[in-house]
């Protein structure tokens, strides 16, 4: 007989699409009522399911949804994590199909948010809706869906620190990150952190035009150029004094243990379409995209950008600046650091601004717990293999926090796929991964109960 999720599957696929629809762009206010919709969606099918307690809680900003399933307070509680606000999708043209307007094409699903994160958010939802049909589920659940991750969860801290009591849990279950290949299951176990901050430089208090005054006056975008290319030196080492104070440095062995993942340097190449890696020397790719730190542009602008020629020297030239942290850094030391040098660099004809937007902590999570077992042991029925566990580089600062917090360990139970294009024009996520997401969810909880019992 066929299972549950096989007889299915196509709805699931179904109701994600519908979901996928809606453009739920946090960091745009036009989208803010796609943003409520799609809350809506997700508390409508919570509820449908047989979810408790199901509610939009408000905050200064988007709201959380949350509801709970609690089979008998007796057993433990497991506590999901997602979101449901997306990226922008900017630049539209760069799509192959229109970002909000989902398809289906070589076994991939295409649009904003399809695996970061609302595909895997849908997982869990529908990973439920299995285990309520298929014997009950064993374990208390218990949902927290926000709607402003992609924009720094600044309402999130307040929320959690207001309702410990309802988000009382043991462990918190969160799937936002990804595996190393369909036939290699994987855990991250530690991700970096975050200093995000745009800077502005400012010359005349004008536009000029630049026969006129080229060569006499401070050009905002030549100095801003300058200073960003000081920040690393000959060897990609970041040059803010200080900056490595902290870093948490692997041992040989514990290198040589990552080095067993595979990889290949010129598989990574030809997905991205470059001629060769480039980062620190001294370090591996995997080493550069996950245990040491990063200093990226992720954004410059100023002047006249239009078709055509304008012979101007802007008033003012703007970039975005992000760092990624690892242990032991902290946000706050590598914030004021970076402010500090980098508005040591200006020159006497211009002035800068430095300002802060997000940032987050770099974390570890232990790989000895019994919920770290349960999903090991569950990726291992699924996949036929037991997983390795990896650090990631990306950052999900709430993670740190709700250690701090709610004193509870995640465990990162991610589907997705570094090719998956997150963040990117024409992002995508597997039918494999979501449907073998939904598949191996079940046996984290089945695993972690019996784990817990046997205590």
């Amino acid at each position: 007989m066929a299972s549950y999720l096989e007889e299915n599957k196509d709805r699931f696929l179904s109701e994600l699409l519908d979901w996928l629809r809606i453009p739920s762009v946090s960091a745009d206010p036009k989208f803010h009522g796609d943003v409520l919709r799609a809350a809506d969606y997700l508390k409508a099918r919570l509820e449908e399911l047989g979810v408790e307690n199901v509610e939009l809680c408000e905050t200064a900003g988007n709201p959380i949804v949350y509801g709970d399933k609690i089979v008998d307070p007796a057993l433990p509680t497991v506590l999901v994590y997602g979101h449901y606000d997306v990226q922008p999708a900017d630049p539209y043209e760069l799509w192959t199909s229109p970002p909000f307007e989902p398809v289906i094409k070589d076994g991939n699903i295409y649009a904003r948010g399809a695996c970061d994160d609302k595909g895997q958010v849908y997982m869990h939802v529908k990973a439920f809706e299995v285990m309520m049909k298929e014997g009950g589920v064993p374990c208390n659940v218990k949902f927290m869906i926000e709607g402003e991750e992609e924009i720094g969860s600044n309402n999130l801290n307040v929320f959690v620190r207001e309702n410990k009591e309802k988000l009382k849990a043991d462990v918190i279950l969160i799937s936002d990150t990804g595996i190393l290949a369909n036939d290699t299951p994987s855990i991250e176990v530690g991700l970096r952190g975050l200093s995000y901050h745009e800077v502005e430089v400012t010359g005349p208090n004008r536009d000029l035009h630049s026969g006129l005054y080229g060569g006499a006056v401070a050009n905002p975008i030549n100095i801003l150029c300058k200073m960003i290319a000081s920040l690393h030196d000959e060897n990609n080492h970041i040059t803010i004094p200080g900056f490595y104070d902290n870093v948490q440095e692997l041992s040989a062995e514990e290198r040589a243990e990552m080095a067993k993942a595979p990889h290949s340097d010129e598989e990574f190449k030809q997905s991205i379409g470059l001629p060769d890696v480039y980062g620190e020397k001294g370090y591996s790719t995997i080493e550069r995209t996950s245990i040491r730190p990063t200093l990226d542009v992720n954004g410059i602008w100023g002047g006249y950008t239009g078709e055509g020629a304008k012979t101007v020297i802007a008033s003012k030239a703007y970039a975005k600046i992000s760092m990624r942290l690892v242990p032991n850094q902290t946000s706050e030391e590598i914030t004021e650091k970076f402010q500090k040098h980098f508005s040591s660099l200006v020159p006497s004809g211009a002035t800068v601004v430095v300002r802060p937007h997000h940032g987050g902590e770099p974390v570890v999570t232990p790989t000895d717990s019994i919920a770290y077992q349960a999903a090991s042991k569950a990726l291992e029925t699924t996949f036929g293999k037991k997983p390795i566990p990896t650090r990631g580089g990306g950052s999900i600062p709430i993670v740190a926090m709700f250690k701090s917090e709610l004193g509870l360990d995640s465990v990162l139970l991610g589907f997705g796929l570094d090719s998956d294009a997150i963040h990117s024009p024409n992002e995508h996520y597997g039918v494999f991964n979501f449907l073998k997401g939904i598949e191996t969810i079940p046996h984290f909880y089945r695993n972690y109960a019996a784990l817990e019992a046997s205590k």
